[in-house]
């Protein structure tokens, strides 16, 4: 398979990273939230910045594609100027943080969220990968648990707060106080064990073994994330997570925003969002069971347009069954392993239960034969 070029590095707002159609500058909200100013205040940037398309990445983060160099500046101004900057771009890297959209105000998640944006901005902060990341999945129950984290705080069975290292069974019981030093801990643990390592859960599958405390057993995962009304507000999905800094701002409208690693949105208070267009709001839809990222011509490592095929291959896609198409072995859209068709210089690779990277089980020619083969 045609080996992509491996970067090193994610983009940031203060490290944009160039692809086929311009910078991407990634904004990563504080808390997972967005204000209502915040929202609309991106989308007028991206729009006079941008090329007016921006991405909801799988970490919950905001991408304003098709950056100009000579239009950086004024943009980066602009976002400082709305509050969702870092210090550094040390700290910015440093923030991977997902947390869960269904807290309410001024429960224990905000204040766990705060705690831990502070630890890691902290100049004495834990050197950790740039992928490296944290989930603060502390609702009544765990919904992030298929989402990408290294470290995770959560509920177990009975309730009680528990630390997680992604890859363990158990996890430690904690509390509201030590929730975060616990975490910081852990992080620090893993900086003095991984060697090559760059994720928790390969460091894990090596044979390392976890400090001690780690032995309570973790609630598993029901939730299947889908559009539709929540009691914090109502949630709506975006094919391939893309949107036109028109429907962005149209749904700024509704309310303040909560991130997902879903490609959703959820809308603080809204029950409805009527006349905002390029929003999946039927639970139905064939379009939540594909993931693509941007592919060819926007990434330069991508061998093929991704999208239009994805939206070709939905309706063949069984309802909860996931099918992820990727423009190169990298796999960027969708880190875990499920059904995934890659392009290849040669045509596409499908591998049944893999990554994009791994060994397919089936190479392709044509779009067509992918059809017969699914």
């Amino acid at each position: 398979m045609n080996a992509p070029l491996v970067k090193g590095y994610c983009p940031g707002a203060l490290r944009p990273m160039m692809s086929g159609d311009g910078l991407v500058v990634r904004v990563r909200p504080f808390g997972g939230r967005l204000r209502r100013a915040q929202a609309d205040g991106i989308a007028t940037l991206a729009a006079a910045h941008g090329n007016g398309r921006i991405d909801l990445s799988s970490r919950g983060n905001v991408q304003i594609r098709g950056v100009r160099e000579d239009t950086l500046a004024p943009l980066i101004e602009g976002l400082r100027g709305l509050g969702l900057l870092d210090d550094s771009v040390e700290a910015e890297g440093r923030r991977n943080v997902l947390v869960t959209p269904f807290w309410r105000a001024g429960d224990e998640t905000e204040t766990l969220m705060a705690e831990l944006t502070d630890a890691l901005v902290a100049v004495d902060a834990p050197d950790l990968p740039v992928k490296f990341g944290f989930a603060v999945d502390t609702g009544r129950v765990p919904v992030l648990q298929g989402a990408s984290a290294d470290i995770r705080l959560e509920r177990d069975a009975g309730g009680g707060l528990i630390l997680v290292a992604d890859g363990a069974e158990t996890g430690k019981l904690v509390t509201s106080g030590t929730a975060v030093t616990e975490a910081i801990a852990l992080a620090d643990w893993f900086v003095q064990q991984r060697g090559s390592h760059k994720r928790m859960s390969k460091l894990l599958r090596s044979g390392a073994a976890l400090p001690a405390g780690f032995i309570v057993p973790r609630n598993t995962q029901a939730y299947v994330p889908v559009p539709g009304p929540t009691p914090q507000g109502i949630m709506v999905g975006l094919a391939f997570g893309q949107m036109r800094v028109e429907t962005l701002s149209g749904i700024a409208k509704h309310g303040g925003l909560r991130m997902t690693p879903w490609r959703m949105l959820l809308v603080e208070n809204a029950r409805d969002i009527p006349g905002v267009d390029g929003l999946i709001t039927d639970p139905d839809d064939p379009l939540l069971w594909v993931v693509a990222c941007t592919g060819a011509p926007d990434c330069t490592q991508g061998l093929a347009e991704t999208r239009p095929l994805a939206r070709s291959l939905a309706p063949h896609v069984a309802q909860g069954q996931m099918l992820h198409v990727s423009g190169c072995a990298k796999g960027c859209a969708h880190p875990q392993a499920t059904r995934t068709v890659t392009a290849t210089k040669d045509g596409f690779a499908l591998v049944h239960n893999g990554k994009a990277g791994d060994t397919p089980d089936l190479r392709i020619t044509s779009p067509q034969d992918i059809i017969k083969a699914l």
